[in-house]
């Protein structure tokens, strides 16, 4: 499809026709506008926690995510302006676009279910990315990437009305990946809708490769990927962040570590006793998310 420049209009780019015959939520304008700021030559914080404060719930959330534990700040913050000068404009377009993203669905039912453990797995992989202290990995992009790794399952949901019971079968198959069995039985599946969301709310590449193939064995072998590094440590730490929330809590119940938990574990250089090890104060990340 020709995607140049046309007079003044320009021409649809088949990510934008892929946006609109999937339903993917449009991208905030506030994150538009943190954007063209951090284009400038001379980013003004000021002007960002203007437009950020006239948005009570967003400038409440923010607050809150850069207080959590497992956003990575040391230091207490209080208002948006502190949490501006802590985190930097990059780190707060993407704090804002993890608080708009649960706006942006239903949240109620099965969805608020949904939510509520990625809400957990978000926080343990910030959590975990501090704790382990991997190269390369900051506890924002772990915790961004723990948000958005499976929100094109809420996508999916909203779309096909059969994809609940698609999405019950690939949680129980324990042989073929999980985007195999939504791809038998719909057009796309889960991993590509969300990456495709990351690149319209413009998260940093390596989340959306992340996104993009968390379900993939391959993706998580050097020798046979040929991802980013950060990509595949993301990867990592989320699937074992969900693999701890499936031991404490009973909750996200899949067959994934059995497929991915090998590969994790060696990329993260740790083992199973040190995730029992992890056991106490992965509980209370966990309980302090509200």
């Amino acid at each position: 499809m020709d995607t140049r420049l046309v007079g003044p209009e320009r021409v649809e780019t088949a990510l934008e026709a892929n946006l609109r015959a999937i339903d993917i939520p449009p991208r905030p304008l506030i994150i538009d506008r943190i954007r063209e700021e951090m284009m400038q030559d001379n980013p003004c914080l000021r002007r960002v926690g203007q437009l950020i404060n006239a948005d009570v719930g967003l400038a409440a959330g923010l607050i809150r995510t850069a207080s959590s534990p497992s956003f990575g700040l040391r230091a207490r913050v209080r208002s948006v302006a502190d949490a501006l000068m802590l985190l930097g404009l990059e780190v707060t377009s993407r704090a804002v676009a993890a608080i708009s993203l649960r706006r942006a669905f239903p949240n109620s039912g099965h969805y608020a279910r949904f939510w509520d453990a990625s809400a957990r797995i978000a926080a343990l992989s910030g959590w975990l990315a501090q704790e382990l202290d991997l190269p390369g990995v900051h506890a924002a992009d772990a915790y961004t990437f723990g948000l958005f790794r499976d929100c094109g399952i809420v996508i999916l949901l909203r779309r096909l009305p059969s994809y609940l019971q698609t999405l019950a079968r690939a949680n129980d198959d324990a042989e073929r990946s999980f985007t195999a069995v939504e791809r038998a039985e719909h057009p796309t599946d889960h991993a590509v809708v969300g990456a495709l969301m990351a690149v319209d709310w413009w998260l940093p590449d390596e989340v959306g490769e992340a996104i993009r193939h968390h379900h993939d064995p391959a993706a998580l072998t050097p020798v046979e990927s040929d991802l980013p590094t950060l990509s595949r440590r993301l990867i990592a730490v989320s699937q074992t962040a969900e693999y701890l929330l499936q031991q404490l809590r009973g909750e996200s119940r899949t067959q994934e570590w059995q497929k991915l938990g090998e590969a994790c574990l060696l990329l993260l250089g740790i083992d199973q006793e040190d995730l029992r090890g992890m056991h106490a104060e992965a509980t209370a990340i966990i309980e302090a998310v509200d």
